[in-house]
């Protein structure tokens, strides 16, 4: 049991921050909501100007996924970091190409424009 004491301790510290954040924000939050508080928000759309079958420009979808594409690549950046002394030559020579592949899609996209927000 006493090796489950550190996790349990920590899902005991997950639960009382979000019981001490819904119950803070109940309290500090607004008494009465009106319309704008409980319209929904999507990317900046105004969802009740817009018809219900109106389409969504692709631009926010193509941001996104550029956005998650690109984390994705920096996070694998992280444990070649951690492990560089052991990694020794070979490890250089595939983070480099790694990077090259990172920045070559990079290169891509800015040409054909996919970091113009307009």
């Amino acid at each position: 049991m006493n090796v489950y004491t550190p996790i349990l301790i920590l899902a005991a510290i997950g639960a009382g921050f979000a019981l001490f954040s819904i119950v803070s924000g109940a309290i500090a939050g607004p008494a009465r909501y009106n319309r704008a508080l409980l319209d929904a928000y999507e990317c900046g759309i105004d969802p009740v100007e817009r018809p219900a079958m109106a389409r969504i420009p692709v631009k926010y979808f193509l941001t996104a996924m550029l956005f998650i594409i690109f984390d994705i690549e920096i996070v694998f950046l992280y444990p070649w970091a951690v492990a560089f002394d052991r990694l020794g030559l070979f490890g250089l020579v595939e983070m480099v190409l790694f990077i090259l592949t990172v920045f070559v899609a990079y290169g891509y996209v800015w040409r054909r424009g996919g970091l113009e927000w307009d």
